[in-house]
Order: C-alpha cells, then sequence, then structure tokens
C-alpha cells in the first residue's frame, strides 16, 4: 500500500522557521520525484518545491526561494522542507505528493494528507 504521511506543520510567528517531513512507503522511493504543494483558504493549489529523489535535482517556487530548502533522504525513504523567515503569507495547508519524471515534467501519481503551516504576524 502506497501511503506518503507529511507532518510537522504547526503555528510559529511571522520569521520563524519549520521543518515539514513527508514520509514515503510502498512504492520504489529512489525512482521518484517527492513535491510539495500548498493551499490556502480561497486560493488555488499552489506548488512550493520538488526533488528527485534519483538525481537530487530541486525546484522551488519564485515565492519560497532563498526561504525554504528541500531535502532528501533516501535511507529513510523521507523528504524535508525546511521553511526558514516564514511569512503570514507562507500558511497553508501543505501537502506532498509523488510521482515519476523530473521535477519540470512530472505526473504526481500518489498524494499525502495535508499538514497546517499557521504563520502569525
Amino acid at each position: 500500500e502506497v501511503q506518503l504521511q507529511a507532518s510537522g506543520g504547526g503555528l510559529v510567528q511571522a520569521g520563524g522557521s519549520l521543518r515539514l517531513s513527508c514520509a514515503a512507503s510502498g512504492f520504489s522511493f529512489d525512482d521518484y520525484v517527492i513535491g510539495w504543494f500548498r493551499q490556502a483558504p480561497g486560493k488555488e493549489r499552489e506548488g512550493v518545491s520538488c526533488i528527485s529523489c534519483s538525481d537530487g535535482s530541486t525546484y522551488y517556487a519564485d515565492s519560497v526561494k532563498g526561504r525554504f530548502t528541500i531535502s532528501s533522504d533516501n535511507a529513510k525513504n523521507t523528504v524535508y522542507l525546511q521553511m526558514n523567515s516564514l511569512k503570514p503569507e507562507d500558511t497553508a495547508v501543505y501537502y506532498c505528493a509523488a510521482g515519476l519524471g523530473s521535477c519540470w515534467e512530472v505526473v504526481y501519481d500518489y498524494w499525502g494528507q495535508g499538514t497546517q503551516v499557521t504563520v502569525s504576524s
């Protein structure tokens, strides 16, 4: 059974940090691309970051470049999203997803449940 378990969300003040984790099981992790998405109330889902677990290539949305860092621990089948210098506009439910391809051409087959990130001003 394929599972993606996102965790690490919470309430933090502006300027603070959080680290999200996406623990995967049930598929060949090393072959997949893992992406992080977010959706704020009343807004469309936004792609935040992505990492290829095969070659380590990464992608960041302009809105998070320089503040967020994505990494993978293939031994633990886990992808992390380190979020620094958080802003109120980062408030959203964050989801991780897995798919085959590259960060620039991927169809996400599997989705995890979301984890809430709330940044207070």
